[in-house]
């Protein structure tokens, strides 16, 4: 399995328009130039969401299908991961087909959404997919809640504390959406203690989100940036583009 890449930028994320920032990224030509520039300024990884065609979140498989094919021609040695995020909108059934059928190299999964049906023979069957097919899964955790279900599926042998991917999420339930470095302390701490060698990372909503991501840079772990998670520089300007967070991160002071 491919390791996570040290930083992988977020153009997009399922919810931001055009209205929050107009340098955000919505269609596939414009998901291609923000790869390139963001590539070039450091950038390893994409972290990709696609839109309908009245800007919406979607998981439509040949959407998907389209930007991964434009992507690895215009950025082929970075790391493309697809998400499953639901946004309310879609079942973990329909998770699971788009994962199966598009058999991504990378994807990010929130735990919470995989298991909200509490059909554990398939996300069983669904987890032993992604390993057999070398898919590298993100398994995202927002907090405590989910620690625990993480916690569970290893006593349950769904999944292992063996080959893990993580994805500590600072600052989404918080007044403001405003993440503090703090914050990532219980993440890491439970991580030393039930797969210390797993492969992680961290995105940070708000103005902290520089300083959440050198945080957990010290600490060993990888850092997804971009306007997913926050428009605003470490002096609380706001970026032009997604190259200024990612030029920041790759080049900024420690």
């Amino acid at each position: 399995m491919k390791p996570l890449p040290n930083v992988m930028v977020a153009p997009n994320g399922a919810r931001k328009t055009k209205a929050d920032h107009p340098a955000l990224p919505v269609t596939v030509s414009e998901m291609v130039t923000t790869a390139v520039a963001c590539y070039a300024a450091g950038a390893d990884g994409l972290h990709l969401h696609v839109r309908n065609e009245t800007g919406g979140h979607s998981l439509d498989v040949g959407l998907y299908q389209e930007a991964l094919t434009a992507l690895k021609i215009a950025v082929p040695d970075m790391t493309l991961q697809i998400t499953t995020e639901a946004v309310g909108m879609y079942s973990p059934a329909q998770q699971r087909n788009v994962v199966e059928r598009i058999k991504p190299d990378a994807v990010s999964i929130s735990i919470a959404e995989m298991c909200a049906d509490d059909d554990k023979g398939a996300v069983r069957a669904f987890y032993a997919f992604c390993a057999d097919q070398g898919i590298a899964v993100q398994h995202i955790l927002y907090g405590e809640n989910d620690l625990k279900l993480m916690g569970t599926l290893f006593t349950q042998g769904i999944l292992t504390p063996e080959n893990l991917q993580l994805l500590f999420v600072l600052g989404r339930y918080t007044a403001g959406q405003q993440s503090d470095p703090q914050d990532l302390t219980p993440f890491v701490s439970w991580k030393d203690q039930h797969c210390p060698d797993a492969d992680w990372g961290i995105c940070a909503f708000g103005q902290n989100e520089t300083k959440c991501l050198r945080t957990a840079q010290a600490l060993g772990g990888k850092m997804r940036v971009g306007f997913e998670n926050s428009f605003q520089n470490a002096d609380g300007s706001i970026a032009k583009n997604n190259v200024d967070r990612v030029a920041e991160i790759v080049n900024g002071p420690v």
